[in-house]
């Protein structure tokens, strides 16, 4: 049978016949001043924008990651890997912006401490480089703390997922934030009382339920105020007391039962708890805070959302929750 000699191949030789594209990179190509300004930059063609001639409110990169330093509030400095999300607004007239700006941006200052006043920087910078009107940055991160055992003189590291976060306004206005994830656990205080029934009426042994269950804390910091990741941290242990352990033996098993036993708590108690402690530190201009328990009674987990009641601040609109399972 014939093959049939009608059909090209581009990138492929068939039927005997070469590939009519050549496919190879040349490795020893050096790139000269001339041919460089020779590229095409789309930031020059005419009518390139397709659709709505609208601007835009945010474009961006997200998600590019690369070892940045955080100073502990002992003074320690910590390199850790950290994914940045980074945008701009747009104006209606530009096609778009050159996104590598916005990387570079990072790597410039790959040699620092990163604080939320580094970003105040960093922010002003890439609004010049990409000139647009609003700018914001989110750095996250899994920042370190060794804890200590409940009694039997352990330590051992715990993670804390953190986001620093700015946002820089045509005004020239900034805000800055952090996020703060803690895990704990909650003891239900009517499943106690059931459970103490049962063993008062009938002498039935029977535990409590209780879970692993998660705050997502949201603050902004006031301009000039200094907050540590650590302070953060504190105000969650200070507020639900139950932070889950990290090194664990029999005493410390134990005490645990017996801590979650002294601070039972149902998830609006949690909300409640964590506002009391936030709203104290005057360093702190608003918060959201987000609770879930994955409950182990129910199929479904209880969460709650509160937030300071700042007038054009944050709202109790959280919603994604299953960013809280732990």
């Amino acid at each position: 049978m014939s093959q049939p000699t009608t059909k090209k191949m581009y990138l492929h030789a068939a039927f005997g016949a070469p590939p009519q594209i050549k496919r190879r990179y040349d490795a020893s190509f050096k790139m000269t001043p001339g041919y460089k300004a020779s590229l095409p930059d789309m930031m020059e063609a005419e009518e390139a924008i397709q659709g709505a001639a609208v601007p835009i409110q945010q474009v961006g990169v997200s998600n590019f990651k690369l070892p940045l330093k955080f100073k502990t509030k002992a003074g320690v400095i910590h390199t850790l890997e950290t994914s940045v999300t980074g945008s701009v607004s747009l104006k209606a007239t530009l096609k778009g912006i050159n996104m590598s700006r916005i990387v570079r941006s990072f790597y410039e200052h790959e040699d620092d401490v990163f604080t939320l006043a580094l970003l105040k920087r960093i922010l002003a910078k890439y609004r010049r480089k990409v000139e647009a009107l609003n700018a914001r940055i989110k750095l996250s991160f899994s920042y370190p703390m060794k804890q200590p055992s409940l009694r039997s003189g352990l330590e051992g590291w715990q993670y804390y997922d953190v986001s620093y976060e700015a946002v820089m306004r045509a005004d020239g206005s900034y805000r800055q934030f952090i996020e703060f994830d803690f895990v704990y656990s909650s003891a239900c205080p009517c499943s106690a009382e059931l459970s103490e029934h049962a063993r008062d009426t009938r002498g039935v042994y029977a535990i409590p339920h209780n879970q692993r269950s998660k705050a997502r804390v949201k603050v902004e910091v006031a301009a000039g105020k200094r907050l540590a990741i650590e302070d953060l941290q504190q105000h969650c242990a200070n507020a639900l007391k139950t932070e889950t352990q990290v090194m664990v033996k029999r005493e410390d098993e134990q005490a645990f039962a017996e801590l979650n036993g002294a601070h039972i708590k149902f998830v609006e108690d949690a909300a409640r708890l964590l506002y009391a402690e936030l709203d104290a530190d005057k360093r702190i201009v608003d918060f959201q805070v987000a609770c879930s328990h994955l409950e182990s009674l129910h199929s479904h987990d209880a969460v709650s959302v509160i937030c300071k009641g700042v007038p054009g601040g944050f709202a109790a609109d959280f919603m994604e929750f299953r960013d809280l399972v732990c």
